[in-house]
């Protein structure tokens, strides 16, 4: 229709310099008259791109819309893309999910809250596909972001100790995730030769945070104090420890870690340890992107800080 070969339209088309203004016109007023639109399917096909990647969460989809750590990432990514034309799926673990990821629908994937020796990242990098994941993997040797739990945990139990509180407690999350385990060994440090018995392993919800203190407070009426290794269990811990008529933080003082929107908003306000959860989802993804972009020399892994914020509860 514009009378110009097709690399001509596809210069123009994808805004690139050396088209004569004459020939621009043309392919314009072809695509005026044709109704033309670009297919992506075809785009794709012809550049081997999917133009999108996967943002794979292995939790279920009420725990999800539930957290708000997962908002926060979410955030990050989509703060990281603005201005791209990646498109970003969110997706769970499924049967089918190595074969879908791995046949080209997707130029890479994302993949936080593992679990256990999760094979699925390995399987995936083995297949080719570029891949980073959100917190450091217990199985696998695979790019990863994380933030500095064990020294945010530790930096807790020490604000703490330096309360003068002596019967410390900790409300530690799941052992199946480096997550927990990483948080736990920061409170362990902590301690100062303290006692480190008591100790309550629990999901990452406000369920799983007041079944924990509940069972800490049966075993010892006597705590002080207690690390809660996620804000959104430790709402959990703050219910059971006003249930039971302990003032916090004058019977016991309580330290959360995240300093999510639920913080802030705690009664009292929540001590915490805030990691930067935003900053975590935007350098998964420029780690991603700097990958699929061809970029030499990037880091295996990469360790963001955490910081303590002081506010009423400790």
């Amino acid at each position: 229709m514009a009378g110009v070969s097709r690399s001509t339209v596809s210069r123009v088309i994808n805004g690139a310099p050396h088209v004569s203004a004459a020939a621009r016109d043309a392919v314009h007023r072809a695509i005026a008259r044709l109704g033309y639109s670009p297919n992506h399917a075809a785009r794709t096909l012809a550049g081997r791109r999917a133009n999108a990647i996967a943002l794979v969460v292995s939790e279920p989809g009420s725990r999800v819309l539930a957290d708000p750590f997962f908002a926060g990432v979410l955030r990050g990514v989509h703060a990281e893309l603005a201005g791209q034309t990646q498109l970003v799926l969110m997706m769970n673990p499924s049967d089918d999910l190595v074969a879908y990821l791995s046949g080209g629908h997707v130029d890479g994937a994302i993949v936080v809250s593992l679990h256990g020796e999760d094979p699925l990242p390995q399987l995936l990098h083995d297949k080719g596909l570029p891949i980073v994941v959100g917190g450091r993997p217990l199985a696998g040797a695979v790019p990863y972001v994380d933030s500095d739990n064990f020294n945010g945990a530790l930096e807790a139990t020490r604000h703490l100790v330096s309360l003068g509180r002596t019967r410390i407690a900790c409300v530690a999350g799941p052992r199946d995730m480096a997550v927990g385990r990483d948080r736990l060994s920061g409170w362990r440090r902590g301690m100062h030769g303290l006692p480190a018995d008591l100790v309550e392993h629990a999901d990452f919800t406000p369920q799983d945070g007041a079944k924990a203190m509940a069972a800490l407070l049966d075993r010892a009426p006597d705590l002080d104090a207690v690390f809660v290794a996620a804000d959104i269990m430790a709402l959990g811990a703050l219910k059971i420890l006003h249930e039971r008529g302990r003032r916090v933080p004058e019977d016991v003082a309580v330290v959360g870690f995240d300093d999510s929107v639920l913080a802030a908003t705690a009664v009292p306000p929540l001590t915490t340890v805030r990691q930067d959860v935003e900053r975590f989802g935007r350098t998964l993804t420029w780690r991603l992107l700097a990958e699929l972009n061809g970029a030499e020399g990037l880091p295996p892994s990469i360790l963001l800080p955490t910081e303590l914020v002081h506010r009423d509860s400790a």
